[in-house]
């Protein structure tokens, strides 16, 4: 099997237009019969499939991709997309579950806390979602008025964290 090629891959991701995927979705067809098995053009139309709000389509990509060894921050994009997915499918279980593994492996994603807030959110742990983002602020902004309130941030953060841990 041929390495993918990834710069006619960046190439048709610069070039998509979000609003009318079909071309883009139709050359990544045309990759993907040439590379059926490669985990970065399994992702990138799982990708594709998703812009186009053929979440239940992406999903199956997303999969693949991971399980045939997708890795480095394409692994990353992946865990957020595929998590991302489920929410929007109503599955937030399985996206909770998803991000867990996903900041097991990524544990400094600030992408993934804020996305897997966004599944703590719809899956009625409200308090737990604005918990985990007051971490992340606290965590990774770094703006000078902001550094002497960083204690009760996490505080805050702690608290609200507790409320929807109590819950279960």
């Amino acid at each position: 099997m041929s390495p993918a090629p990834d710069a006619e891959l960046d190439q048709l991701f610069a070039a998509r237009d979000r609003n009318h995927m079909a071309p883009t979705i139709a050359a990544l067809l045309s990759i993907y019969e040439q590379h059926p098995q490669n985990p970065r053009v399994l992702y990138e139309v799982g990708g594709a499939y998703d812009t186009a709000g053929e979440e239940a389509t992406a999903l199956g990509f997303y999969e693949r991709a991971m399980a045939a060894g997708l890795d480095g921050d394409v692994r990353r994009r992946c865990y957020l997309q595929y998590g991302s997915t489920l929410r929007n499918l109503g599955r937030c279980d399985e996206s909770l579950a998803v991000f867990a593994r996903a900041r097991e492996e990524f544990p400094d994603s600030v992408a993934l806390g804020a996305f897997e807030s966004l599944t703590l959110h719809a899956a009625g742990r409200g308090s737990m979602a604005l918990g985990s983002l007051l971490t992340l602020l606290a965590d990774h902004v770094h703006a000078e008025e902001l550094e002497r309130y960083k204690p009760a941030i996490r505080g805050n953060a702690e608290y609200l964290t507790s409320l929807d841990s109590a819950q279960q």
